[in-house]
């Protein structure tokens, strides 16, 4: 009888065989894990590849977010919008980190080699001589260049294809093509995103009264000049709140009524997705919390999911809406994770799950009322009561 390998023998050799790969399949394979490891894809054995593989490409400097890599440059106008989950959980105002690897390998190896080469080239002298103010001007030329061949290549019949199939060579991920297209539309309204952002308070306590009737003024002069630049402003004025679920306000209060027809005839209705997105972004911090027994920021994240989910059901009336469907889908999917996780806690561990317990909910509350217990229990335990926040 042949002995099974352990996980430690089965990792060894599937690092072996990476050796046997080139250094730029490497690449694209950690490229892949990432994005995989961010959806909450449980993949066995991944966690020694993935250290190695970050391990070697922090070595060679191919690290596309290294400070020294001219890459680094070239993306760096993006950085307000940028986030770190994967591609497919981007929205409309937001890009995907992992995104960015596929995407520099498709520009400087299919779509414009001898101009990325040159680029590189001209931004490694910049950045050793520590002049950085040319090194962005040289990134923000080649910029335009990339821009103009996209806009020529897409105008083709067949371009959106082409572009599609020669980023699938870098990724498997279809969203990598929308965050393209997203940095594309980034890039030709820089000029009026730095004039909003520069604008906008830096930090931004509490949005209502004087500050978010200039918040408005300021949304809707960029929304005049450039319609498709809103929802990246959106995601820059979320990460300048202090509450970011308050973006919603944008949508419910010029509505003057909690009526989702009304709320989604405002300018500014797609708010109301991205604060549901927030809900999503925490489950899969919560489950990394979980997981590394990380249990006072758990109770932390539940709370933030608590009181997300509180103004929704406050500010809008979500009987038999989509916002009501997908609060209630995003509500399960949660409830889910947790007593999958829970479950997987070991004995000597149990006392921690009165902190997320969902698994004990009394069986005769339907499943929205259950929900709510259950986030209710999990406000107790952090000792937080609604009356500290409004």
């Amino acid at each position: 009888m042949i002995a099974m390998a352990g996980p430690h023998r089965t990792g060894e050799h599937l690092i072996q065989y990476l050796q046997r790969l080139t250094p730029q399949v490497r690449g694209r394979l950690l490229v892949e894990l990432e994005r995989l490891h961010l959806l909450g894809e449980d993949i066995p054995h991944s966690e020694p590849l993935i250290a190695a593989l970050r391990a070697e490409f922090r070595g060679t400097g191919q690290n596309h977010y290294r400070a020294g890599n001219p890459s680094r440059y070239f993306f760096e106008p993006l950085e307000p919008v940028l986030v770190d989950g994967a591609p497919e959980r981007a929205n409309s105002g937001q890009i995907a980190r992992g995104s960015l690897g596929p995407i520099w390998s498709f520009v400087s190896e299919k779509l414009l080699p001898s101009m990325a080469a040159d680029y590189v080239a001209n931004a490694k002298g910049t950045i050793a001589a520590n002049d950085l103010g040319e090194t962005r001007r040289i990134a923000a030329t080649f910029q335009k260049k990339v821009l103009t061949y996209l806009d020529g290549t897409l105008g083709l019949p067949d371009g959106a294809a082409e572009v599609r199939a020669g980023l699938m060579a870098y990724t498997s991920s279809h969203a990598t093509f929308d965050d393209l297209m997203k940095m594309r539309h980034f890039l030709c309204a820089r000029p009026e995103l730095a004039d909003f952002t520069r604008a906008l308070a830096p930090k931004i306590p509490k949005l209502d009264g004087p500050v978010l009737a200039n918040v408005l003024k300021l949304l809707g002069a960029l929304k005049s000049k450039r319609s498709d630049a809103v929802p990246f402003a959106l995601t820059i004025i979320a990460g300048r709140l202090e509450r970011p679920r308050e973006l919603m306000l944008l949508a419910t209060i010029p509505a003057g009524s909690r009526t989702p027809a009304e709320i989604a005839a405002t300018p500014y209705a797609i708010a109301v997705s991205m604060v549901l997105d927030q809900i999503d972004e925490k489950r899969l911090l919560l489950l990394f919390a979980l997981r590394n027994n990380r249990m006072v920021q758990a109770k932390e994240i539940v709370g933030d999911i608590y009181k997300i989910e509180q103004a929704v059901r406050e500010r809008i009336d979500l009987t038999g809406s989509g916002w009501g469907k997908r609060l209630q889908d995003l509500m399960t999917a949660l409830q889910a994770a947790l007593d999958a996780e829970i479950s997987s806690i070991p004995t000597d561990h149990l006392h921690l799950t009165h902190i997320l317990e969902s698994s004990k909910l009394r069986p005769d509350l339907s499943f929205g009322d259950r929900i709510t217990h259950f986030l209710a229990k999990s406000r107790k335990a952090l000792g937080w009561s609604a009356s500290k926040e409004r």
